[in-house]
């Protein structure tokens, strides 16, 4: 089986929230990935950092994406995680790549444009996406795409944590030469610390080498 994900960046001004952030031009926004991006559920979760959650929040009373809004839980110093329900004016692209068997794994902004990182069976299937986007007016720019076959189909005796951690630093272009990416770029994606990262990444290599390289009679060091 391949995997297909995908990074775009896409921009309207009827995308979910983008009236907000553009009130509150301190805030940050990305989805609770852990919550799900299924579109029947009604309500979506955020993790916000704002240096004014008022001024945010005044974003959000006139945001006309939004139709009700609740602060869920403080995280940290300026950071919140809220909990939207949209009106439907929003434009929405959860459900399109939900119809294309695929799932938003994260969705964060740049200012007023919006950075998603879609997972998707096949590449075609990204045709759904650019076609809603051309019916819509909205901007859309494919910044990445990474195809493999799924290590989940491997014997190479990972551990989800390592098979994370690989594909993680294999897509943020780790492996490049020269590097696109620093160990803490890995880190931060992961959302662990530089040691554990580097630990998962030299335990799976040596798994995958382990594999693919050596005998069964072998016994690595």
């Amino acid at each position: 089986m391949t995997d297909t994900k995908a990074v775009v960046r896409v921009e309207h001004s009827d995308i979910v929230l983008t009236e907000t952030v553009s009130h509150d031009p301190s805030s940050s926004v990305r989805s609770v990935s852990e919550a799900g991006t299924d579109p029947t559920s009604g309500k979506f979760f955020y993790h916000i950092e704002s240096s004014d959650f008022s001024r945010f929040e005044d974003g959000l009373r006139n945001d006309r994406t939004i139709g009700a809004f609740e602060r869920v839980s403080e995280t940290g110093d300026r950071k919140a995680i809220y909990r939207f329900e949209y009106t439907d004016e929003a434009k929405v692209l959860s459900p399109v790549v939900s119809a294309a068997n695929g799932v938003i794994l994260d969705m964060k902004n740049e200012g007023r444009a919006w950075v998603l990182t879609v997972w998707i069976p096949e590449r075609t299937d990204l045709v759904h996406i650019w076609d809603y986007a051309q019916r819509n007016g909205i901007d859309i720019e494919l910044l990445r795409v990474n195809e493999y076959a799924s290590l989940g189909d491997t014997d190479a005796g990972l551990t989800d944590s390592q098979r994370n951690a690989l594909l993680v630093a294999f897509e943020t272009g780790y492996f490049e030469e020269p590097r696109n990416a620093t160990l803490s770029d890995v880190a931060d994606e992961l959302g662990i610390s530089q040691p554990a990262a580097s630990g998962l990444l030299r335990r799976g290599i040596k798994r995958l080498v382990v594999s693919s390289m050596m005998d069964d009679s072998e016994t690595p060091d």
